[in-house]
């Protein structure tokens, strides 16, 4: 659970799922019960959540910024060459660059480029910190669940 957690602030490493998938097998291990049970379905409410707001919250400022999905998209191209491209920095780098290309490339002006890359940027980090918080909640309900059940 703890590398799930972990994995919700690092690219590339499904940190919900990882800790979601560790309950199940808990569960599946040692029963559910009455206390699993409950703990168990708050974890996936959390899971869900948290998923949904990786997507959506990147995506929300990101458009409200003035991006566009091709830039969006092409950060993400950025980001997987840069991660193989560049070890350790590339990913973030070549996701940042993608997104200010794309959005240079569409408007020419480097200030609203620069905008909708920082409020892209910022919506990232922001999901992250969310998947963080609901990974240390999921953390929490196994723990009752562990002492409890």
């Amino acid at each position: 659970m703890v590398v799930g957690a972990v994995g919700t602030v690092v690219p590339l490493v499904p940190g919900i799922s990882l800790v979601w998938g560790a309950g199940l097998v808990y569960g599946l291990g040692e029963g559910f019960g009455a206390v699993g049970a409950g703990a168990f379905a708050a974890m996936t409410v959390l899971a869900v959540t948290a998923t949904v707001a990786g997507y959506v919250v990147p995506k929300r400022r990101a458009t409200g910024a003035g991006a566009s999905g091709r830039s969006v998209w092409l950060g993400v191209a950025g980001a997987v060459v840069g991660a193989f491209a560049v070890p350790v920095v590339g990913l973030p780098l070549g996701g940042v660059l993608g997104i200010y290309v794309g959005e240079y490339l569409r408007t020419s002006d480097t200030s609203a480029s620069w905008r909708a890359t920082r409020a892209t940027v910022a919506g990232f980090g922001i999901a992250a910190l969310v998947q963080f918080g609901a990974a240390l909640a999921m953390i929490a309900a196994w723990v009752v669940w562990a002492v409890a059940g």
